[in-house]
C-alpha cells in the first residue's frame, strides 16, 4: 500500500515533477503545502446538466495550480492561492456537508496537488458518502496520479486546452500540455469507461471533455476536435464545447486575447463538434460574463 505522505515528501503528483519536500513547508511551481488548502465549498448550478442537475455539484474549489492560464477566471485562487486550510478530517466533513445539503456528487475542482490528503479525507467519509466523485480538471494531469484515483472516482471532467505547444507555452506556462493532457485523457477513460447516467439524467460515470473556445484560436480548436475522433469513438466520452472566455487576469493586456470569442469563431467549434459525432453539450454565448465566477473566501464560511 502507497504510505500517501511519503507522495508529498518528494512532490510529482503533476507532470512539472518539482521533487520539492511539501512535508518540509516547501512549495513547489502550483503554490501547494502540506495542508489541504480550499477557497470555496458549495452547490454549483452552473457546470453541464448531467453534472449539476436540478440541486447542483457539491463543488469543492482547491488553492493552487499545475499550470498558469493568463485568463484564468479563478486565478484568485489558482495562482493568488487564496482560502483556508483544512484537516483531512474537515475535508471528510466537507464532503459530508455538500452531500446532506443534496449535492448531486462532490466534485473536485484543480484538485491534483492534494490527492493524497483526498484519498484519506475519502477513506474517512468511507461509506457515508454515496454521491458520486467528480474530478474537475485543467487536463495537464500525471498519469501516476490518475492511477492513485482507481475505483475511487467516477466522473472525469477534464479540459482540453491546446493542441499546439507555441499556445499552451504562452498562455499556459506548459509547452508539453497537449503532450500530457492527450495520454491523461485516454488514461481517463480507461479508468471509468463510457458514460453511464442514472434514471435523472445525472452522470453516474464516464468523462466530459471540455474545450474552452479561445479568439484567434479557432483552428487549433479544429486539430484537437480532429484528434479526439481518432482517437475514440463517439460513445466513449462526451464533449462540452465552451463559450464563457472573458478577458481576465492578464489576457487583458495580451492583443489577441483582449476580445471575447466571435460568434463566428465559437460556432466554427460547435460545427466541427457536431460533425465528429460525439454527444455534448454546447454552452449558451450569455455564459460569457464575469457574473458567473463564484466567490472565494479566505476563511472558513460554513
Amino acid at each position: 500500500m502507497i504510505d500517501r505522505n511519503e507522495l508529498l515528501k518528494s512532490c510529482s503528483l503533476c507532470p512539472r515533477k518539482c521533487g520539492i519536500n511539501r512535508l518540509d513547508g516547501e512549495t513547489g511551481f502550483c503554490r501547494c503545502g502540506k495542508t489541504v488548502r480550499i477557497a470555496r465549498a458549495d452547490l454549483h448550478m452552473w457546470e453541464e446538466p448531467c453534472i449539476s442537475g436540478k440541486t447542483g455539484a457539491g463543488t469543492v474549489f482547491f488553492s493552487g495550480c499545475s499550470l498558469q492560464c493568463c485568463y484564468c477566471q479563478n486565478f484568485e485562487i489558482s495562482e493568488g492561492c487564496k482560502g483556508f486550510e483544512l484537516t483531512v478530517e474537515e475535508l471528510a466533513d466537507t464532503f459530508l456537508m455538500l452531500q446532506n445539503k443534496g449535492a448531486q456528487n462532490i466534485e473536485l475542482v484543480t484538485a491534483a496537488p492534494y490527492v493524497p490528503q483526498i484519498l484519506d479525507a475519502l477513506d474517512i467519509a468511507g461509506d457515508r458518502l454515496t454521491v458520486p466523485i467528480v474530478y474537475n480538471s485543467g487536463g495537464y494531469e500525471s498519469l501516476e496520479t490518475l492511477e492513485l484515483l482507481r475505483g475511487k472516482v467516477d466522473v472525469f471532467l477534464p479540459d482540453l486546452k491546446y493542441y499546439s505547444s507555441e499556445l499552451s507555452k504562452k498562455y499556459s506556462a506548459a509547452s508539453d500540455y497537449f503532450e500530457r493532457a492527450s495520454a491523461a485523457l485516454i488514461k481517463m477513460v480507461s479508468l471509468v469507461g463510457s458514460p453511464e447516467f442514472d434514471e435523472d439524467g445525472m452522470l453516474k460515470r464516464g468523462v466530459v471533455v471540455r474545450h474552452l473556445v479561445l479568439p484567434n484560436c479557432r483552428h487549433d480548436s479544429a486539430k484537437l476536435i480532429g484528434w479526439l475522433g481518432d482517437n475514440f469513438a463517439p460513445y466513449e466520452l462526451l464533449l462540452s464545447i465552451m463559450s464563457q472566455y472573458v478577458p481576465m487576469h492578464k489576457a487583458k493586456d495580451i492583443k489577441e486575447l483582449s476580445r471575447r470569442t466571435s460568434t463566428f469563431e465559437y460556432n466554427y467549434v460547435c460545427h466541427l463538434a457536431e460533425l465528429s459525432g460525439f454527444d455534448g453539450f454546447f454552452q449558451q454565448r450569455e455564459s460569457a460574463v464575469k457574473d458567473f465566477v463564484p466567490t472565494f473566501y479566505d476563511e472558513k464560511y460554513y
